[in-house]
């Protein structure tokens, strides 16, 4: 493909990634109240509703520099870094995998996962509705890679199980229902190798991304398990099969 034509391409769906961006505030600020995701949109502070010159994706922001344009008051930088970080995620994706169904079903995979990484930083739950989301996604991915369906089949189940029966063990206190109901649906969007992969990355995340942060940000010491799982998962959706070659590459296997 040209080069002109490629970047048109990557530009388009960047562009689409933060309208996409866009929603996924409105599920952040939202789905932890209870409130519907159809009402309009309307400021935080005054809230006066925002006309549709109010609403391009990262670019209004800029343009009002950050600042409602009705009452004076800062909108949160939340807005431009959720919908940018989500249209440079679909970029990355696309990048990595072509334009095909799978780059269709990672990106909505990625939207999903920036929901819940946020939620559950915040309030330590992982909205149910974005587990469904996903296991729709899954779903998808099995249609869409049929002769390896065993193998996204295994993924559900290969870590939500043995989580399942760490939560029955300890009685909820090591792991969250909504973080194994992650894993089982991140699981058949994956499959089994890569899930496997994903877990463990999230682990070894998690254990050196929260003690650094209690140590220098005094975090509290309970650990949202939802954005590292997520991260981990993306990164094993990507390069997952790299990183396990690698790793069989140095056990000489």
């Amino acid at each position: 493909m040209p080069l002109h034509i490629t970047l048109l391409f990557y530009a388009i769906v960047f562009l689409y990634g933060i309208v996409i961006g866009s929603f996924l505030n409105v599920c952040i600020c939202r789905m932890p109240e209870g409130e519907s995701l159809l009402p309009s949109s309307h400021c935080m502070s005054c809230g006066h509703k925002l006309h549709w010159y109010d609403l391009f994706p990262l670019f209004s922001w800029l343009l009002l520099r950050g600042r409602c344009r009705y009452c004076g008051e800062k909108i949160s930088f939340q807005y431009p870094l959720i919908e940018a970080v989500n249209g440079i995620l679909y970029v990355v994706v696309f990048m990595a995998n072509g334009i095909s169904v799978t780059s269709i079903l990672y990106c909505l995979m990625a939207s999903a996962l920036i929901v819940i990484s946020v939620i559950d930083e915040r309030t330590y739950l992982i909205p149910p509705a974005c587990n469904v989301f996903l296991l729709l996604v899954g779903i998808g991915a099995c249609l869409a890679d049929r002769e390896q369906i065993a193998a996204h089949l295994i993924g559900m189940f290969c870590i939500s199980v043995p989580l399942s029966l760490l939560y029955l063990l300890s009685k909820g206190r090591a792991i969250g229902g909504g973080d194994i109901k992650l894993m089982a649906s991140v699981g058949l969007i994956l499959g089994w190798q890569n899930t496997v992969l994903a877990f463990f990355l999230a682990c070894i995340l998690g254990s050196v991304i929260h003690l650094l942060r209690i140590k220098l940000t005094k975090a509290e010491h309970m650990l949202a398990m939802g954005p590292y799982l997520s991260a981990a998962s993306f990164l094993a959706a990507l390069f997952g099969e790299q990183m396990i070659g690698w790793y069989l590459g140095l056990l000489g296997i």
